[in-house]
């Protein structure tokens, strides 16, 4: 059985100043696949993950202090890939990918609409592309798990107030659509294949008290093949962690 979590650190500089190191000690997953680290390993001690016996791979952005995703596994990967091949979206460190035997990990920190008419461009033009990307992976590697933060929610269940946010991006009917049809493409979305409650976030704003009032959004996610279904043994929200705006998430599930 192998642990893995995923989990916008928002800047792992940041996070390690509000004790992340120490909930990795006690929380110890086999595989933690971080987006948003804001950083590259040279701006970090990062010998506080090798003495706690993970291998770590940094794919940060070009642009300082943006974007970036990193995996830290303590299972050697046989193959591990950076970016997608494309240069929009490699230069800001938005995927990488390792390969354990037969099993392909993806981390990937989708991109945000909220700033405006031009980033939602980007993200419908990632999403299509991304789209695209794993269809062609999947010719030549069967099982793929998918994780990071997708910066949409699925469904109503996934966010506080479905109604007044019918509009904002990340619940956008097209964006919703999207997701509905990467998942019917041959994807299981891990948490709502163990767990239908409502309520259960992976995001809340800074604004407003958010947090302390559970208004959120479930906009973070382990995807994973079809074919896997019955690997998959649980998958759970981390909510009490609290490092950064969002919190991490878990599954758990055999790699033989």
């Amino acid at each position: 059985m192998v642990s893995l979590i995923s989990y916008n650190v928002n800047g792992i500089r940041a996070a390690l100043k509000k004790g992340f190191a120490e909930w990795l000690v006690e929380e110890n997953p086999d595989i933690i696949c971080l987006q948003e680290i804001k950083a590259s390993p040279d701006q970090i001690d990062t010998n506080v993950f090798s003495e706690l016996g993970y291998e770590h791979y940094w794919f940060p952005a070009e642009k300082k202090g943006y974007s970036g995703v990193a995996v830290f596994t303590k299972i050697k990967p046989d193959n591990v890939v950076y970016g997608m091949d494309n240069e929009i979206y490699d230069f800001e460190g938005r995927l990488i990918r390792l390969d354990f035997g037969d099993i392909t990990l993806i981390n990937t920190y989708m991109p945000s609409g909220t700033s405006g008419d031009i980033r939602q461009t980007f993200k419908y033009k990632w999403l299509d592309d991304f789209f695209d990307y794993i269809n062609e992976l999947k010719k030549e590697r069967e099982n793929i798990v998918i994780c990071g933060d997708f910066n949409i929610c699925h469904k109503e269940i996934d966010i506080h107030n479905p109604v007044s946010n019918k509009n904002s991006s990340g619940f956008l009917p097209e964006e919703r659509a999207w997701v509905t049809k990467f998942i019917e493409s041959g994807f299981t979305d891990s948490y709502r294949h163990f767990n239908k409650d409502p309520h259960k976030y992976s995001w809340w704003s800074y604004r407003a008290g958010a947090r302390k009032n559970n208004k959120g959004w479930r906009i973070d996610y382990f995807m994973t093949t079809t074919s896997l279904d019955n690997k998959l043994i649980e998958s759970d929200i981390l909510m009490d962690v609290i490092h950064s705006d969002h919190c991490p998430i878990k599954i758990k599930m055999s790699f033989e």
